[in-house]
């Protein structure tokens, strides 16, 4: 690998995210990636560097795979039309999707689509890669799938799915799919640069994604049998590299895995959560809708997980606020009361040892600004 480059800025007050995210390449192996950060509704932070992909510098506009990342971004589309009056939270999915109800889940709510409350962690239905990239042949499937447990009883990360499940009522109620009303509602008005299901021009520039460790992909599926190898492995390529780096995967729409985007996309859109749902006098939602999306549903063991998780609407919370991370080290977030949007994006899979230094590094800027006033 070629001599490290960082590029890009940082605002007064944001020097030692910078120191951050180079120590994040000397002493914790990562290869190319990007962080950025908005404060009060100004950018104050965007970095880059590494490599895309071998002998490819990471550029200022290249994007790459976000993993869950991209589950809050599926979860605006839904509360835009929550917001229109088109989609009410409390209301049966099969009010918008009827054919949801069958296997017992006539009375599972919209709401408990955000908060993984539905009981669909996955599907006992054995299924091959290529089911991914059909949206029709997933959502047939999810369908027919009897919940994990009595829905709005537990709650368990839909890692896989949670994305068709919001995306299906979207695409009944408003016509278009996930991904073209991201883009049309979210992603353009915003100028921010995430997307699911890219077009040929994204792709050129997208990130090749690795992994760190070899046993990297086994860690994350988990021992075979087990809950979470079944709920992430089927259908199989979740963890595959060779699968994700693809181009059947990039164009698709998988809007609980398969976002693609910078950093910068992401750390805008938390700043425009943060301000209250506008942005450089563009409205994504309303202020009301973004407290009620920052605000805890449910809380507890989280049945996937098996840790205690608080969920949103759409989001993960704890005490530094809400947002989600993905597999592999990727993460946005952002916070009401401090005012601030944070992204962080890789293309070295590995743990979360290196966004978590630079984000606390970025919101202890953040915490110093607010005390000297």
């Amino acid at each position: 690998m070629a001599e490290l480059q960082i590029e890009g800025s940082v605002a007064s007050g944001f020097e030692p995210v910078a120191e951050a995210f180079r120590r994040a390449f000397d002493e914790l192996g990562e290869t190319g990636a990007a962080v950025a950060g908005y404060h009060d509704g100004q950018p104050v932070a965007d970095l880059w560097g590494g490599e895309a992909a071998t002998g490819v510098p990471w550029s200022r506009d290249t994007i790459v795979h976000l993993y869950s990342v991209t589950k809050p971004f599926a979860a605006a589309c839904l509360l835009r039309l929550v917001d229109a009056g088109q989609v009410h939270l409390d209301a049966p999915v099969a009010r918008y999707w009827p054919a949801f109800a069958q296997a017992g889940k006539a009375e599972v709510r919209v709401r408990w689509l955000l908060t993984h409350q539905a009981g669909l962690l996955g599907l006992r239905e054995p299924l091959p890669t290529e089911a991914f990239y059909d949206w029709d042949r997933i959502v047939g499937a999810l369908e027919r799938e009897e919940p994990w447990w009595p829905p709005g009883t537990r709650h368990g990360e839909h890692a896989s799915f949670f994305g068709h499940l919001v995306g299906e009522v979207v695409r009944r109620v408003d016509g278009r799919s996930l991904g073209r009303f991201l883009r049309e509602e979210i992603a353009d008005p915003f100028d921010i640069d995430v997307h699911v299901g890219l077009r040929p021009d994204e792709e050129a520039r997208c990130a090749t994604v690795h992994s760190i460790d070899d046993d990297w992909s086994d860690r994350m599926l988990g021992e075979t049998g087990s809950l979470h190898a079944r709920a992430l492995g089927n259908p199989p390529g979740l963890v595959d590299l060779d699968v994700v780096n693809g181009a059947s995967w990039r164009r698709a729409e998988i809007p609980a895995v398969n976002g693609h985007g910078t950093a910068r996309g992401i750390a805008r859109f938390y700043a425009a959560l943060s301000e209250g749902g506008t942005l450089d006098g563009v409205t994504g939602l309303a202020e009301g809708t973004v407290r009620a999306m920052a605000t805890e549903q449910c809380s507890g063991p989280d049945v996937l997980l098996g840790e205690d998780v608080s969920w949103g609407l759409g989001v993960g919370l704890n005490e530094y606020g809400f947002g989600m991370g993905g597999l592999g080290g990727a993460f946005g977030g952002g916070d009401l009361e401090r005012r601030f949007g944070f992204g962080y994006v890789t293309a070295a899979m590995a743990d979360f040892d290196r966004v978590e230094l630079v984000a606390d590094t970025f919101e202890a800027c953040v915490d110093r600004l607010r005390a000297e006033g």
